[in-house]
């Protein structure tokens, strides 16, 4: 899938508000800007240049996933030498790992819904958040 079809998959999604910033698409839930609940990026910046998304048609997908999920998909070290430019491995996040964010660049085969997957569950947690934080408004 290229970066428009997920974008496209991340806006059919209830109540999905995207918003650009630093060469971000970030998407939440609701009007809660917050935390998103997944971003893309596709072209290296001042902040973030690990992955080397200056290259013709990569981008990557951040997903703020469950702890469980997180620690099923990703068994190795946060931190260290991490390859943060292969195409098509779920990784942690070079930055919020520790929020239990995932990336992947350019999701191919099996990947594809494995991401969609992720990105539906990083949705229901995004909701779960906004009825929390309205419940105590």
């Amino acid at each position: 899938m290229k970066q428009v079809d997920f974008e496209a998959f991340l806006m059919g999604l209830p109540n999905v508000q995207r918003e650009e910033n630093f060469g971000y698409s970030l998407f939440f839930v609701g009007d809660d800007r917050s935390l998103p609940f997944t971003t893309i990026i596709d072209s290296d910046n001042d902040y973030d240049n690990v992955s080397n998304l200056n290259r013709k048609d990569v981008f990557r997908l951040n997903i703020g996933v469950s702890k469980e999920t997180f620690n099923k998909l990703i068994t190795g070290p946060l931190d260290g030498d991490i390859d943060y430019s292969v195409l098509n491995v779920f990784l942690p996040h070079p930055h919020y790992s520790r929020q239990h964010f995932v990336c992947i660049l350019n999701p191919d085969g099996e990947n594809v819904e494995k991401t969609k997957q992720l990105i539906a569950e990083a949705h229901l947690i995004a909701e779960e958040r906004l009825r929390r934080k309205m419940e105590s408004i």
